[in-house]
């Protein structure tokens, strides 16, 4: 993979989570063609990014929370 096609990867994750589309890392990762553990690397890269996405094991989804 290349860095543009990783950058748009990158760019439809962040978005899947801001639209709560993001169901699981199993279904990302098929989408993508991808291992789960690639899912989880990329979500710690954006969040390095300064993007606070968050876990909620309740509703089992990711979020990303806003700033007040």
């Amino acid at each position: 993979m290349d860095y543009r096609s990783y950058e748009k990867r990158l760019e439809y994750l962040l978005e899947l989570i801001e639209k709560n589309r993001f169901r699981s890392l199993d279904s990302v990762a098929k989408n993508f063609s991808c291992s789960t553990r690639t899912v989880k690397r990329m979500l710690a890269h954006l969040r390095e990014n300064g993007h606070d996405i968050q876990y909620d094991r309740l509703e089992k989804k990711y979020s990303i929370k806003k700033s007040e």
